[in-house]
């Protein structure tokens, strides 16, 4: 019986991997495999490397072991956004002769075709992220433009005062006041 790793990934806190380990489970069981591990991260950006996603390099760790012959993700965009990274953990996997299976594509990377349509969706995936971030500047721009001030609200004279005459450490004032570290440590240097 062939070993799966299952990678499941969201981007929110508020979002949950649980309909992607329902569905990859199901898919691995009627392909002969038995789950041997699941990797999860929660609230995390494909966009983020492998070093800001802990379960994925736990995967990637874990398949230099070989402790697992196929990977099964929900998508492809779930690995990640970026095409180099993408291509870079295929061609682990490959080297290491561990197979990857994509849910949503359909796509098994055992297969020259395969290969070839996870390059593809690694292309449009990270166009995707690329639009996303372009709206996102637009967006800003146009507030900008309207006059609308960005970021945190500023803080009230009365309050300003109070925290630089506080005493306590700076942890301490911050929870007092309900602001950050850094506005404390701003505010009494």
């Amino acid at each position: 019986m062939r070993r799966a790793a299952l990678y499941l990934r969201v981007s929110t806190n508020e979002q949950t991997t649980e309909n992607q380990e329902r569905e990859l489970r199901a898919v691995a069981s009627r392909m002969g495999c038995e789950v041997t591990k699941v990797y999860s991260d929660q609230g995390i950006s494909g966009a983020k490397g492998r070093d800001k996603r802990p379960q994925f390099d736990a995967l990637c760790r874990d398949a230099t072991q070989r402790r697992f012959d196929i990977v099964m993700a929900w998508s492809v965009d779930r690995l990640g956004r970026s095409l180099q990274d993408l291509i870079g953990f295929l061609s682990e996997l490959h080297a290491l002769r561990i197979d990857l299976y994509l849910h949503q594509q359909r796509l098994d990377s055992t297969t020259p075709s395969g290969r070839a349509m996870f390059q593809m969706m690694g292309v449009f995936a990270e166009f995707e992220r690329a639009m996303i971030a372009e709206r996102v500047r637009a967006g800003l721009a146009r507030a900008r433009a309207n006059g609308t001030r960005l970021g945190r609200p500023r803080l009230s004279a009365e309050t300003e005062a109070a925290i630089r005459e506080a005493s306590g450490s700076v942890r301490q004032i911050a929870v007092q006041f309900k602001v950050g570290i850094g506005t404390v440590a701003r505010l009494r240097a």
